[in-house]
């Protein structure tokens, strides 16, 4: 059976700063033993341990994977604004979670005019993944907590909500760069997530 659903976007947000240095890797076709020389050894990821160094490079570099150059290129020269709208594009690919909330839950609130998230409204959004995914009834309660909080620190780090405390929607427009890119190599789904707010 294919599942819908996972959880890998628990291992972390949206992690810009370290996602530019993972694009330019992949940009220089970075071989084993330089993945290896920069992740483990010069610590570019600047990480207390490498164990935490590599669980970072896994969750980022399978992200940006499912990505093409175009992309990679944004984030290691784009502004802080377009890296991070091509991060999300990113995690939205490889995060069907994330990018379902946006797409159902916060497009829902920008349709009825009602501008704030509740807590309810993950609660309520998990219940609904679970019959489409019955995987996600083994899910520790502990890992729907940490994909709460990961996903709706996403949301604040890229724009969408103007903070974790307050859960209020912000408009998002989406940069040019980003939405050109995403268009030619049709991702229609992720483009459609991020307009959310529109």
């Amino acid at each position: 059976m294919v599942h819908k659903y996972n959880a890998d976007i628990v291992a972390g947000s949206l992690l810009v700063p370290e996602s530019r240095k993972i694009a330019r890797l992949l940009l220089e076709q970075a071989d084993d033993d330089d993945w290896y020389r920069s992740i483990s050894v010069e610590n570019i990821l600047q990480k207390r341990s490498p164990a935490s160094a590599k669980r970072q490079t896994r969750l980022i570099r399978n992200r940006l994977e499912l990505m093409t150059p175009g992309l990679w290129q944004l984030i290691v020269d784009g502004s802080s604004e377009v890296a991070a709208q091509a991060v999300l594009a990113a995690a939205i690919k490889q995060s069907r979670l994330l990018g379902d909330f946006m797409d159902q839950v916060v497009r829902n609130h920008v349709k009825t005019f009602d501008p704030q998230l509740t807590a309810k409204d993950w609660s309520m959004f998990i219940e609904h993944c679970e019959q489409i995914d019955p995987k996600i009834t083994t899910w520790a309660e502990s890992t729907r907590r940490k994909l709460k909080q990961v996903i709706l620190r996403i949301l604040a780090e890229a724009g969408y909500v103007d903070s974790t405390r307050s859960l209020k929607i912000t408009p998002v427009t989406l940069i040019n760069q980003v939405r050109t890119v995403l268009i030619e190599n049709n991702e229609d789904y992720v483009l459609r997530c991020m307009e959310a707010t529109l």
